[in-house]
């Protein structure tokens, strides 16, 4: 697990020096008049393609997939518009958007369900041993009282989310993936708990106000991105 965790870390931090060292290039490449990068910032809708795939490689749940891969696909819909490829307008467009975040709710819906049906049926299954949560344009609190966490996954867009997980337990080590864009979480966790931010901020931050605890045989690691937004866990 902590291999798998370090590993992953290092692969966003490789992708992101790559990208800066991109972007560098190309300033210093219209710097010395070799190419007009400055025109090229119309075409500032790749910045939701590089979060669409940040979101895709930092997911493990369908919900990050779905979100990851509408951002991708706005994002080179609108690149090939200016482009003068395809013609699209909004008003065209925010009908299918509705209708994809209708088809999301409709889909947590049923997995749900599936999920009580299974632990009905004798299957030692938690609601709340993990947490798949979402926020866009708007606010998600929950309080998370499982004996037996195991993580899960927080993204905020435009809105934020408050996790109160001090009425939890975890055996040994939880891994909490976190994506927030102009937004934030706020994460509370008792405080026998170690924390362990392997976060990649991009004009954010991750902040982390705990009290270490005499051993660290509970493990809390929070990893992911917070691009112009902030993570804060505390007790």
């Amino acid at each position: 697990m902590k291999n798998e965790v370090h590993s992953k870390s290092m692969s966003r931090q490789v992708i992101l020096g790559i990208l800066v060292i991109g972007m560098g290039l190309l300033f210093l490449a219209d710097n010395l008049n070799i190419w007009d990068f400055r025109r090229s910032l119309q075409f500032w809708p790749m910045v939701l393609i590089m979060v669409g795939v940040f979101k895709l490689f930092d997911s493990n749940s369908s919900d990050g997939y779905i979100l990851g891969s509408g951002l991708i696909l706005v994002g080179v819909l609108i690149v090939l518009h200016r482009l003068g490829i395809i013609y699209f307008s909004w008003r065209a467009m925010w009908p299918l958007i509705l209708i994809a975040l209708g088809a999301s709710v409709l889909y947590r819906a049923v997995s749900s369900r599936r999920l009580v049906g299974s632990s009905l049926k004798g299957q030692a299954l938690q609601l709340d041993d993990s947490i798949n949560a979402t926020a866009i344009l708007g606010g998600f609190e929950r309080r998370i009282h499982s004996q037996d966490f195991r993580g899960g996954e927080v993204t905020a867009i435009m809105g934020g989310c408050a996790l109160d997980m001090r009425g939890a337990h975890i055996q040994t080590e939880a891994v909490i993936n976190v994506f927030v864009m102009w937004g934030g979480i706020t994460i509370k966790c008792p405080p026998d708990w170690t924390v362990v931010l392997h976060g990649t901020p991009i004009m954010g931050g991750f902040t982390e106000k705990t009290v270490p605890p005499p051993d660290n045989s509970k493990r809390l690691i929070i990893r992911g991105y917070a691009i112009m937004g902030g993570v804060e866990v505390r007790n």
